[in-house]
């Protein structure tokens, strides 16, 4: 008796510890899907830029990697319903994958959001491809400590005028 019981409890457990492992591979694989190492990025600003011409907004391009903890940090707080709300109605965005630091620096160059200042680093185009924005002081590099308010605030100070 005490056997089976010991078996069933091993059996438990053993789920529970699978359901779990489950959810944190699937958790990861999202996280993974962020920035995509072998998207085109010249290719997906331009794709956003004619998105944000058609629907009048402008163009978030962040610059981060799968291994940035304050890149997803920063992407939670997007997905936040009051924060989703006023990106979804005034940008398009495109996360370009940095790498370990060696890809997509002219694009970085570009959009004058220097690599030494750390990662998420953001730039804000109008639906030309015009500069708005960059962040030249590393203003999101510690995502991880700004406040949903931080984000909105940001959002709303560089958004298309109604």
């Amino acid at each position: 008796m005490k056997s089976c019981r010991r078996t069933w409890m091993f059996a438990l457990a053993m789920a529970v510890v699978s359901a779990n492992a489950a959810s944190f591979c699937q958790m990861a694989q999202e996280e993974k899907s962020i920035y995509n190492e072998r998207a085109d990025a010249h290719a997906e600003i331009k794709e956003a830029l004619s998105k944000a011409a058609a629907g009048h907004k402008r163009v978030i391009v962040v610059f981060g990697a799968k291994w940035c903890f304050d890149c997803h940090a920063l992407d939670k707080d997007f997905h936040r319903p009051e924060v989703a709300s006023i990106l979804s109605a005034n940008y398009e965005v495109v996360h370009v994958d940095i790498g370990k630091g060696e890809k997509n620096q002219d694009l970085m160059l570009k959009y004058e959001v220097p690599m030494k200042r750390g990662i998420p680093g953001l730039a804000v185009l109008d639906a030309n491809g015009k500069l708005i924005y960059s962040q030249k002081n590393g203003e999101f590099e510690n995502a991880r400590s700004l406040s949903p308010e931080d984000v909105i605030a940001f959002l709303n100070k560089w958004k298309p005028e109604a």
